[in-house]
């Protein structure tokens, strides 16, 4: 009984304890959920959802040369065509974080103080490292979400916005769309 505890207080002492963990798709690389289960400050609506692997702002730079939107509106009820309808693009970023607590850390900084020393690893008893997703909902004219189950365009607006989140990551020139038709 005794080995166990040893062995307990030494994993417990030398290992990092995960606090929040980022979401990560199993069999996919999207999800499609309600906005508001991904993150709470976000609407109650179905939600395309990616990880965003590029640097800060440039699905916004992608969005505003793909559809020639001159920085007008970008990202608000961008219009678009599936099988002669439109439907109208909306999207947000968010942020989700991986946070661990290093208790090895604060142990020793806890024994330094009680010795009557300063702290050295004040600054690092936790880690956060943030990661970047990318939250498409699409609505058609009649204000209805096209990510819903009963709505008769579900599966290709997925589709379509697969083949766009595919196009987004695979794209390094985004001026490349000012010669190409519209879609």
């Amino acid at each position: 009984m005794k080995k166990l505890i040893i062995l307990l207080l030494a994993i417990v002492t030398t290992s990092c304890i995960p606090v929040s963990i980022a979401p990560k798709f199993k069999n996919q690389d999207y999800k499609i959920m309600l906005a508001k289960k991904f993150q709470r400050k976000m609407p109650r609506e179905m939600s395309f959802i990616f990880k965003d692997s590029k640097d800060a702002n440039e699905f916004y730079q992608y969005i505003n040369k793909k559809y020639q939107l001159n920085n007008i509106d970008v990202g608000i009820n961008v219009p678009f065509q599936i099988d002669g309808q439109t439907l109208y693009l909306t999207y947000r970023e968010a942020e989700r974080t991986d946070k661990s607590i290093n208790l090895p850390l604060v142990a020793i900084d806890a024994k330094r103080e009680s010795n009557g020393n300063s702290p050295l690893f004040e600054d690092n008893y936790s880690s956060r490292t943030g990661h970047w997703y990318i939250i498409l909902t699409v609505y058609d004219e009649n204000i209805k979400n096209c990510l819903k189950d009963n709505h008769s365009l579900k599966a290709k607006t997925i589709q379509y916005l697969k083949n766009l989140k595919q196009e987004y990551l695979t794209t390094q020139n985004y001026e490349a769309f000012l010669f190409t038709k519209k879609s």
